[in-house]
């Protein structure tokens, strides 16, 4: 009994140092300076996509107005039933004309919004910055903790787009496969694991 206890002090002695071991080994792991682990340059695209989405908006609106502010006919003397029905075709026609212009707008702009042009790793592994393509291309970037960025696919799972969630922001940011992956093994290990957020 006496050999015995010395030989399990010693082996939880083994065990507890592994552990500040293995975290220091991730810690000499994060990287000294910023990586980039993913880039993709669409800016030329985004500024078509742009442009379109401004021409399509414009288009619905102005169908809208001319739906609704028609030139005016001559008056009746007495409203008939014709009438009412041409009112109500003409202003669900702007209606319909104007929910149209929206989603355009609304789904290019979300599109541009979400598309990532490239993703940073930060000096030291703890933080995140995405860049996305943003309307016309111009490019908008944040910075987020790495525990909050949590990649919902692996990239052999899907064929185009990677979905990338952000906690506290809506809806997926998307890395397209066909962008650069410089180093697949950190981007793998970090932005490219699964965390539940």
């Amino acid at each position: 009994k006496g050999r015995a206890r010395p030989a399990m002090a010693s082996w939880r002695l083994r065990a507890a140092l592994r552990l500040p071991l293995a975290r220091r080994a991730l810690h000499d792991a994060a990287p000294a300076r910023d990586v980039l682990l993913f880039q993709h340059e669409r800016g030329r695209f985004f500024v078509v996509l742009g442009l379109f989405c401004a021409g399509q908006g414009v288009f619905w609106t102005s169908l809208a107005a001319a739906a609704v502010f028609r030139p005016p006919a001559a008056e009746a003397p007495e409203p008939r039933r014709s009438d009412l029905r041409s009112a109500l075709w003409r202003y669900g026609l702007a209606v319909g004309c104007g929910a149209i212009g929206i989603l355009v707008l609304g789904a290019g702009l979300l599109f541009s919004l979400r598309s990532v042009r490239s993703v940073m790793l930060r000096a030291g592994g703890q933080q995140v910055t995405l860049t996305t393509h943003a309307p016309f291309g111009l490019g908008a970037h944040f910075t987020v903790p790495l525990s909050q960025v949590s990649c919902m696919a692996h990239r052999s799972e899907v064929p185009a787009m990677l979905p990338l969630k952000v906690k506290g922001r809506r809806f997926y940011f998307l890395l397209d496969k066909a962008g650069h992956f410089p180093n697949v093994q950190l981007f793998d290990n970090t932005v490219g694991a699964y965390r539940s957020l």
